[in-house]
């Protein structure tokens, strides 16, 4: 019997590849960040990039209660109740198909707790969000994980 030889390893068209020269995105004073175990994103960054490429991110509406699930015990409640309802939050693929919240929390209890629908949304995919890493480690992790959630997946 004879063994077939195997071609070369397919790339997956959504595979990110790892830059050798990356810069984490730089943290100023007063920069929302939002943490997720290793992965530190700059929010403040990301929202002025979304806002100056609006076109690239459009606006949807999502379903608000698969939104809810964590706890709110965090949220300060004043910002809740004055949450502006026609900002978009901020969805980010964080792996293949499954996006957080990351920026828009206060707004997504107001939403609940309004009894409303849905609520305005814009996602961002690893494509554009991992420019905004603040740390070359969490950058070479992300890729990584990214790219094993993607295997996973085929």
């Amino acid at each position: 019997m004879r063994k077939q030889r195997q071609g070369p390893a397919v790339r997956h068209p959504r595979q990110l590849t790892l830059d050798k020269v990356f810069r984490p995105i730089p943290v100023d004073k007063g920069d929302e960040l939002f943490p997720n175990g290793i992965f530190e994103f700059n929010v403040t960054k990301m929202l002025a990039f979304i806002e100056t490429n609006s076109e690239r991110f459009p606006v949807e509406n999502v379903e608000v209660e698969p939104l809810r699930g964590y706890s709110t015990d965090h949220l300060d409640e004043k910002t809740v109740q004055g949450a502006d309802m026609s900002k978009p939050i901020i969805l980010a693929e964080i792996s293949p198909g499954r996006f957080n919240v990351i920026d828009g929390n206060h707004r997504v209890e107001s939403a609940g707790r309004r009894g409303l629908r849905t609520i305005p949304a814009r996602r961002i995919g690893p494509e554009q969000h991992q420019v905004f890493l603040t740390s070359v480690r969490a950058y070479e992790a992300y890729v990584q994980y990214w790219n094993s959630k993607l295997a996973d997946i085929e």
